[in-house]
């Protein structure tokens, strides 16, 4: 937790007096992505669990499909050989026309979003299958996922300031276990460390799951839910509409306002069982 959270001298004004403290803030920097040497993106995050989220980011987008197709994941050396801290370089284990082919038919999607949501969602649905499976979840134990989660959020108990991105397994409709939370300051990173940990752990697809994000849910974060295959995703906040209209095509569940021991579904309400 230590790279993620820096102390800064704060002035705290509390009842008409103030005092010289310390206040915990979570760490922002840079991460460069590269593919095979070379420069492939950069994402503002939070340090900590890099490497999960590079698999989780190339798998939503769709440059690898299995963890068999990601070679290594290595820290990038300086000039004088020491290891940069803001710096990865993946390998791939993909055929170079099927990797091309992927950047091209990815282009269209990232292209097209926010342009027009209706060719978003057409791109996504020729590039990720629609979840079907026979995954139920009692109601219940959906309302037990915040306590889970806000119970493993070590940073943000710290901080105050980040979020977050919870993975439960459902092995019947009255449990759920917590897989694996990520914290970052960018909520769909917290989606890729969560999902990049099941992709590096031979875990993906994950049909018998649950994916649980702190905030609101955009489109963005459907389609990565979409490419791990989970068929369940809740939010604390509210849905976009291009987030349900995409949940409904790919057929996702999607949970909203799961709090107060209360929830709102917006998609595919077969699968909870009240």
């Amino acid at each position: 937790m230590s790279q993620a959270v820096k102390g800064y001298p704060a002035i705290k004004w509390r009842a008409g007096s103030s005092s010289h403290e310390s206040d915990n803030m979570v760490v922002e920097e840079p991460l460069e992505i590269r593919l095979g040497g070379r420069r492939f993106t950069i994402t503002m995050r939070t340090p900590g669990h890099d490497e999960e989220l590079a698999a989780g980011f190339l798998l939503a987008e769709g440059f690898v499909t299995a963890r068999n197709e990601i070679d290594e994941i290595r820290r990038v050396r300086g000039s004088k050989g020491e290891y940069e801290p803001n710096a990865l370089d993946v390998i791939l284990k993909v055929e170079s026309r099927a990797l091309s082919e992927r950047l091209k038919r990815n282009f269209v999607v990232s292209s097209s979003c926010g342009v027009c949501g209706k060719t978003s969602i057409e791109a996504l649905e020729r590039r990720l299958d629609r979840l079907k499976g026979d995954l139920r979840i009692a109601a219940t134990t959906v309302l037990g996922l915040p306590s889970q989660m806000r119970g493993a959020q070590e940073v943000f108990s710290a901080t105050g300031g980040l979020h977050a991105a919870a993975l439960f397994g459902v092995p019947r409709s009255d449990a759920a276990s917590l897989i694996v939370l990520r914290e970052d300051i960018g909520r769909h990173n917290a989606v890729d460390k969560s999902v990049g940990h099941a992709l590096m752990h031979n875990l993906i697809p994950l049909h018998r799951s649950v994916l649980m994000v702190s905030g609101r849910v955009s489109f963005e974060i459907v389609q990565k839910a979409a490419a791990a295959a989970i068929p369940i995703l809740c939010a604390v906040s509210a849905p976009s509409s291009l987030a349900i209209d995409l949940a409904e095509e790919l057929g996702i569940t999607l949970v909203g306002f799961l709090r107060d021991q209360g929830f709102n579904t917006y998609s595919h309400q077969q699968r909870i069982l009240m």
